[in-house]
């Protein structure tokens, strides 16, 4: 008997485009594909497609993006929004964007600030009240601290924009909405993240508009009702209010949305917000995480209860697929704090929490007890949203999920892990100033990793570690990984100084490395090296002897270690030794005065000296 199975192709189905959207009739031949862009944003690419059919049925082109444009002409400016290039991300550097508003006959223009955000360098935003660079400006980044909440109107159709950016430091940029409004009415009124109806489309005189904000923000700043006044010169006599994700609350709703603050700008630094969400007492609260990421050192903490002494039903940081989570009771406090010391997320970074009131219901099945670890539950009916977490002995790790939790529909949201012995060590580091040798399998039990230091350096503790195992706990390394410090040599000792010479530096001591010179008096040279080096070893030594000091050779006639000169005074040295103990008789009387016979009797000895040193004359 012959069975077969009928197979429908399609195509894979399309993305949606960053700042945009995308609508498909269907995803078999010949089905299309529509893509939108958000406003401010202009496609680049094909604004539809359509499947063709094949083996392999495939789109018919690329799928195209939405990107901000730099600069334009907008005509017919009725209602709109312009975008920095890159918005909501950074803009690029060495930017000249103008745009020119053009508004319909007989309409004037208002400008409504959605964000300014500029680098502090020469980044720079003007609004003009006309067509051209040349136009008198009426918003000026540069002398502006704060935004102003009202905007800014023109006296004419047109308005004129321009953006520039030098050539260092970036930031998210700027978006303005735009919109026309007709002499003798009130421009239409504009609150972000939120909505508002009014008693008159037109916005003529009398006009009475009120504010609400989407789920998850709060009206601040601003009224929330505002009236179109003064008929010679239409106005609203308030601000518009705004509407901002708040750090805190008290929620009673039975469903709603918790945001991080700022959402979807970055959240501060350093925050601590708390947000306690209550409903009747027979329900329970069902939590919805379509969206989380935060900073490593970041923390969402939910407790199951009113306050923060309640049972943790989890805690998260870093980045996390959606996920739910269900309390045991009729209330739940959510905890947000983040890092005091830096924020580097931005746009669309933080956490989306949807709540709902459900009914209570039935538990889920008892979970097992894991062999080589332990389990330990949130709340010991295992009702929904019950956390269940295995952990494992000593010298095992978790092979599986380490959180299992009770769902909605009374099953476990995964599969009971299993505890596996450890059988390696963990990467031991590396050493300054230091290279290292891994022999055997990369640190499983066994395997040595071997620290050798550089040329320079002296090893201070084991330079082998051994990877070993351990019946009660995780494997470990013999020892802690060594250190690699500068060697250390002992110094020389002071060579002393030639007789008749003196040391440039005179102590008991000199660091290896360090040098030492010599000089002889006046009358004497150096006989040898002027300066030794003290050389690093064990011990250290220097690199020759101390040199000598010689009698200078006289051209006259020389007695001893001096020279007579007529009519002058001679010191010679009567009582010290010469300064080398292998002197010669012959060569210390070799000189022309003692051959010539004459004495120490004929010569005038008028004085002798405290140092022992004869003088003639």
């Amino acid at each position: 008997m012959l069975h077969y199975k009928a197979f429908v192709l399609s195509c894979a189905p399309p993305h949606k485009p960053a700042n945009g959207e995308v609508t498909i009739t269907s995803l078999q031949p010949p089905g299309e594909a529509f893509f939108f862009c958000l406003t401010g944003y202009q496609i680049q690419g094909p604004s539809s497609l359509t499947c063709r059919n094949a083996t392999t049925p495939y789109w018919s082109g690329r799928e195209p993006k939405c990107l901000a444009s730099c600069g334009g002409m907008i005509k017919n400016a009725t209602l709109g929004r312009i975008v920095s290039p890159g918005f909501p991300g950074n803009y690029s550097n060495n930017l000249t964007c103008h745009w020119v508003l053009e508004a319909p006959e007989d309409h004037w223009l208002h400008v409504h600030f959605e964000k300014v955000a500029l680098s502090e360098d020469d980044d720079r935003l003007l609004i003009k009240n006309g067509n051209n660079i040349d136009s008198p400006v009426v918003y000026d980044s540069y002398e502006v601290e704060y935004l102003p909440n009202e905007g800014v109107v023109s006296t004419g159709r047109h308005l004129f924009v321009e953006f520039t950016t030098d050539s260092s430091g970036t930031c998210t940029g700027a978006a303005i909405r735009y919109e026309a409004f007709t002499q003798g009415t009130c421009y239409q009124p504009f609150v972000k993240y939120g909505n508002y109806s009014s008693s008159e489309p037109s916005y003529a005189v009398g006009t009475v508009v009120e504010f609400s904000c989407n789920p998850g923000y709060t009206l601040e700043q601003g009224s929330v009702i505002i009236e179109c006044i003064e008929p010679k010169s239409p106005q609203w006599n308030e601000t518009e209010p705004a509407c901002r994700a708040v750090c805190s609350g008290e929620i009673t709703d039975s469903a709603g949305v918790v945001l991080s603050p700022n959402w979807p700008e970055a959240y501060d630094k350093g925050q601590d917000c708390i947000w306690g969400i209550h409903v009747e007492e027979d329900k329970r609260i069902m939590l919805d995480v379509q969206m989380l990421h935060l900073g490593q050192n970041d923390m969402l903490t939910f407790y199951d209860g009113d306050d923060l002494t309640a049972n943790i039903l989890g805690q998260y940081s870093g980045s996390l697929p959606r996920f739910k989570l269900y309390t045991s009771m009729g209330d739940i406090t959510i905890q947000f704090q983040s890092d005091p010391a830096t924020n580097i997320y931005g746009y669309n970074n933080g956490f989306v929490v949807h709540f709902f009131e459900v009914p209570r219901n039935d538990t889920c099945s008892e979970l097992p007890e894991i062999t080589n670890g332990w389990k330990s539950t949130s709340h010991p009916n295992l009702i929904h949203g019950t956390v269940v977490t295995y952990q494992c002995y000593p010298g095992y790790r978790l092979v599986g999920s380490e959180v299992l939790m009770c769902q909605w529909d009374l099953t476990w949201s995964g599969d009971v892990p299993i505890c596996e012995k450890v059988m390696a060590c963990p990467d031991p580091g590396t050493v300054e100033h230091s290279r290292r040798v891994v022999s055997g399998v990369r640190y499983t039990v066994g395997s040595k990793v071997q620290y050798i230091c550089n040329k320079g350096y002296a090893l201070s503790g084991s330079g082998v570690l051994t990877c070993y195992n351990r019946d009660t706990s995780d494997p470990k390394w013999s020892s802690r990984p060594p250190k690699c410090a500068p060697e250390k040599y002992e110094p020389c000792r002071n060579p002393g100084a030639p007789t008749t010479g003196v040391q440039s530096s005179e102590k008991s001591y000199y660091q290896a490395g360090e040098s030492l010179s010599f000089s002889c008096r006046n009358g004497y040279e150096v006989q040898g090296e002027a300066t030794i080096r003290c050389i690093p070893g064990h011990p250290s030594h220097w690199s020759g002897a101390p040199p000598a000091c010689r009698g200078m050779e006289q051209t006259r006639d020389v007695l001893a270690a001096g020279t007579i000169n007529h009519g002058k005074s001679l010191h010679l040295s009567a009582f010290s030794s010469p300064p080398y103990d292998n002197m010669t008789e012959e060569s210390a009387f070799n000189n022309p005065l003692y051959e010539t016979g004459v004495s120490m009797e004929s010569m005038n000895l008028q004085d002798v000296d405290s140092l022992n040193t004869i003088v003639l004359s």
